[in-house]
């Protein structure tokens, strides 16, 4: 199956026109429709997303037993 990819915009009546396809007159093909998401919506969903981790004790002990041996849950 060939793939072409292309991104348009929807004009205010709602229709879309794509020209200048690469298939041949009469040739059935599939055609799927994805929305992009806004930019801000995306932003959203992660927001710690590029901004500066600091560790501030990075070594220090994760389980507060540890040094005793306990193994108590």
């Amino acid at each position: 199956m060939e793939t072409y990819r292309i991104e348009t915009i929807v004009s205010a009546n709602r229709v879309l026109t794509i020209r200048g396809v690469p298939f041949r007159p009469g040739a059935t093909v599939e055609v799927i429709i994805l929305s992009h998401r806004r930019r801000e919506d995306r932003g959203a969903r992660y927001p710690l997303r590029g901004k500066p981790v600091r560790y501030t004790r990075p070594f220090d002990s994760v389980g507060e037993d540890e040094k005793s041996g306990s193994t108590k849950p």
